[in-house]
């Protein structure tokens, strides 16, 4: 009865290399997901650039470049590169004024 553990560990070892060995499956175009509503469109509001940063003028900018997302930028942070045709980014200095507003 001392093969019996081995022979069931050899079965399962062989089972996991065999699934490793399975095409992945492509998604269908339908399956993809597409770019959201809204997207931010920046030109008009830039006339906002030198303004300070604050909570009105953020529903403002909402408003203004008909993105759904704002993202405040602080002064020396990282952020992602991603891009998203529906968020508004702005960059602000260390006095809270506004330097830099994009789509993305």
């Amino acid at each position: 009865m001392t093969g019996m553990p081995t022979a069931c560990a050899a079965a399962a070892a062989a089972a996991l290399l065999l699934a490793g060995c399975t095409a992945a499956r492509t998604p269908a175009a339908a399956e993809l997901p597409t770019a959201p509503a809204g997207e931010c469109n920046a030109a008009a509001a830039q006339v906002h650039l030198g303004q300070k940063a604050t909570g009105e003028l953020g529903v403002e900018l909402l408003r203004q470049t008909a993105a759904r997302v704002l993202r405040w930028v602080p002064p020396r942070t990282a952020v992602t590169m991603d891009y998203r045709a529906d968020r508004v980014t702005v960059g602000y200095d260390d006095d809270y004024t506004i330097v830099r507003i994009s789509c993305g």
